[in-house]
């Protein structure tokens, strides 16, 4: 089965199924790895894997049934057994909500047909040399470099009974880079995101650690409280993902969000930034491309298996302040009575700002400089109230400069509630949301000012 491409498995997948409709989704994934501590490498890898989704669908009286069943490593023997288990997951089961008539129409991906695209260590040819630089400036300067990069290469080949054959291939990359003190008591992280390694360098992210390092020298305790803050481009990112996450039309509309409106109804069209903040997705941007069209191994809040293939455009979630869009799948589109709008492959932030972020500390007359987020987790889906810790160096800024290191802290916020006090917004860059990095690498923000960001007590965390 690994010899057989995998368009002939989506093909033979169809063949076998007998069920009213079918979706097929087989994934190619291919990793390159590099991970190093102490100023060595440590490990390196490639691996290579197929997952097979089989979506059934049966029709009945009083509906349209879905079963989905997801395998790997999937021989030659186990196609027709993961075809079946689908079409007797989708007779057991009740009429989906969701339901929907498959996609159809959308022409075929011209290189469906094609050898699946891989990664492999060639991908570092000109990243390690360039690491092994970093570790002996690292060395020279008295600091130990930690981290890890990533590459992964997923095509994907989806293939319906009514007829669609798409393609998509995504290269994601993550490099991640930690700087520590000889004694372990000073910690600085940097993290980017690329697609091919070849606009990231380890020796740009060690200078910049390195000056963090020296930040640190000097510590100085804070009492919790509220502090105008900057927030980097990583952290704007975990937290507006966060908030797309949930901005589903349907949870709105019933009353369960931030974005439901008090008495009924939606807070479409209300203002939530004096900034001109735009907040959108297209699987076209340059450097961040994503999936033109659905794919959907599931069915959930935003997304459905019934609309595996509908084209996914560029969608404006916040416009100029305002809120003007909420993700929808075609079944909920049609319950609230709003455009179908997809989910996103990526996300951006415009605030119209020019200036850097060492430019937007030069302006500060006090506050605090944040390096990234982590344990992020909801506390009230209402207002969408978030509380996480911060990590990896929180600096005092004093007339301009950067005067110390001082503890990390607790924050509650709400990004909407942020988005509605921001005073300033900076130059848009890409960046790594290092909390969601797992799932989520494709955005581009930028720093945020907030005058009176909430550190709700302090944390001994690192």
């Amino acid at each position: 089965m690994s010899r057989t491409k995998p368009h002939e498995i989506v093909e033979r997948a169809l063949e076998l199924s007998t069920a009213d409709g079918c979706v097929v989704i087989a994934d190619e994934q291919s990793t390159a790895n590099l991970r190093w501590a102490g100023n060595a490498l440590t490990t390196n890898g490639v691996t290579r894997g197929r997952t097979l989704t089989v979506i059934a669908t049966v029709d009945g009286k009083e509906g349209t049934a879905s079963g989905v069943v997801s395998r790997s490593a999937v021989t030659a023997e186990d196609l027709e057994p993961l075809v079946r288990a689908a079409e007797a997951a989708a007779r057991g089961a009740g009429p989906a909500e969701d339901a929907q008539p498959l996609v159809t129409g959308t022409p075929a991906s011209p290189d469906f047909t094609e050898a699946p695209a891989e990664t492999s260590s060639a991908v570092f040819a000109d990243f390690a040399p360039a690491l092994g630089e970093a570790f002996a400036r690292a060395r020279a300067g008295g600091r130990e470099l930690y981290g890890f990069a990533n590459h992964e290469l997923v095509s994907t080949y989806v293939g319906t009974s009514t007829g669609l054959r798409l393609r998509h291939d995504q290269p994601n990359g993550t490099l991640e880079l930690n700087a520590k003190s000889p004694d372990r008591q000073r910690s600085a992280w940097a993290g980017r995101s690329t697609r091919d390694f070849k606009d990231v360098d380890p020796t740009v992210l060690d200078a910049e650690l390195a000056v963090r390092l020296g930040w640190a020298e000097r510590k100085i305790d804070l009492p919790a409280g509220r502090y105008e803050t900057l927030l980097p481009p990583t952290a704007v990112a975990d937290l507006l993902i966060y908030q797309m996450w949930s901005a589903a039309a349907r949870d709105a509309v019933e009353g369960r969000t931030v974005f439901s409106k008090p008495g009924g109804g939606t807070r479409l069209g209300e203002k939530l930034s004096r900034l001109p903040l735009t907040l959108r997705s297209d699987p076209n941007a340059p450097g961040l491309e994503s999936a033109p069209f659905v794919i959907a191994h599931s069915s959930g809040d935003d997304a459905s298996v019934f609309d595996n293939g509908l084209p996914v455009p560029a969608t404006e979630w916040i416009r100029d302040g305002e809120l003007a869009r909420l993700t929808t799948t075609r079944h909920s589109a049609g319950m609230t009575g709003m455009p179908v709008a997809p989910g996103f492959g990526n996300l951006i932030l415009d605030g119209g700002g020019d200036r850097s972020l060492e430019e937007m500390v030069a302006s500060t007359e006090r506050g605090l400089l944040l390096t990234c987020l982590w344990y992020i987790r909801e506390v009230d889906p209402a207002t969408l109230l978030l509380t996480g810790l911060t990590r990896d160096g929180v600096y005092l800024v004093e007339n301009g400069r950067v005067v110390g290191e001082v503890n990390n802290f607790r924050f509650n916020e709400s990004p909407v509630d942020l988005l509605s006090r921001a005073t300033e917004a900076g130059r848009t860059e890409k960046t790594l949301p290092r909390e969601w990095s797992d799932w989520f690498t494709r955005a581009a923000m930028p720093a945020l000012r907030i005058p009176d960001f909430n550190m709700s007590s302090v944390s001994k965390g690192v």
